[in-house]
């Protein structure tokens, strides 16, 4: 609980609710899947490998999914430059649309500090194996 309360925006509620509701991050393949678990990704449809997203899904725990927009939504405004993909965000999606998205990256965030047992570290970047090996 501690190392996922060290991630900005996430606070000791989000934290506790997080642990007491996923239990075991091994449960779940990876971050995105603990984003869909919690219903902070776009229903997918699609027919012939062309993929259609829709709106959230609002499937899952209800209780963590409205923490973590709650803590998304206050660093969006407290944030000095939230950067360029969330100001190009902010021009062409509705306002609660652009706060589900750091909302999702705080989700896969709290999944990753869980999944491999590590302190949060700003600017960490994994190396994905495919990427390992073309750079060989």
């Amino acid at each position: 609980m501690q190392r996922i309360a060290q991630i900005p925006g996430v606070g000791l509620l989000t934290a506790t609710a997080a642990i007491a509701t996923m239990e075991e991050a091994s449960a779940f393949k990876s971050g995105r899947e603990f984003c869909a678990w919690l219903g902070l990704v776009p229903k997918q449809n699609g027919i012939g490998g062309k993929v259609h997203l829709g709106s959230i899904s609002k499937r899952g725990d209800t209780y963590l999914r409205t923490l973590s927009i709650h803590d998304a939504r206050s660093v969006l405004d407290q944030a000095k430059e939230p950067g360029p993909c969330l100001d190009g965000l902010k021009v062409r999606r509705p306002a609660n649309v652009v706060v589900v998205a750091p909302a999702a990256k705080m989700a896969r965030t709290i999944w990753a500090v869980t999944a491999k047992e590590q302190s949060y570290q700003r600017g960490y970047e994994s190396v994905r194996p495919s990427a390992a090996v073309q750079a060989v």
